[in-house]
């Protein structure tokens, strides 16, 4: 795949960061659309902070694709502080204790589309977050 590329890979990264994630903001989280939003907290900074992801939701909480890998920033600060709020189709959701775990564990609980999707893209690590009962 293309984005397998580093370089490439850097520049889209880039790209989505400080032109289309700005753009998403305004539909992210609401009824009807695919893109969710992670609220979180900067680990060092202690701003707060919301990114447009992908969130499906699964039993006992979400999985979110890291097309990007685990060293992204919304992710360290979520693994920072261990908890975030995920909102998507129009609801907010807590969410606690992130567990990166790869594409062999997360794909049977993802839908059929999205499996081939994630595939078709390269993602071979993910996120889940368990939904916070507390």
């Amino acid at each position: 795949m293309l984005t397998e590329t580093p370089a490439i890979r850097g520049v889209v990264r880039r790209f989505n960061k400080h032109v289309l994630n700005p753009a998403m903001m305004y539909l992210a989280g609401r009824r009807h659309w695919y893109a969710a939003v992670m609220r979180h907290t900067g680990r060092r900074s202690g701003r707060h902070y919301a990114t447009p992801v992908v969130a499906d939701r699964v039993a006992n909480g979400f999985i979110v694709p890291l097309p990007y890998g685990t060293d992204v920033d919304w992710l360290r600060n979520v693994q920072a502080s261990g908890a975030a709020a995920v909102s998507v189709g129009g609801h907010t959701y807590d969410v606690v204790e992130p567990e990166i775990i790869d594409s062999a564990t997360a794909c049977p609980q993802l839908s059929p589309g999205r499996q081939r999707v994630f595939q078709a893209f390269g993602v071979k690590k993910f996120v889940k977050l368990k939904t916070d009962r507390s």
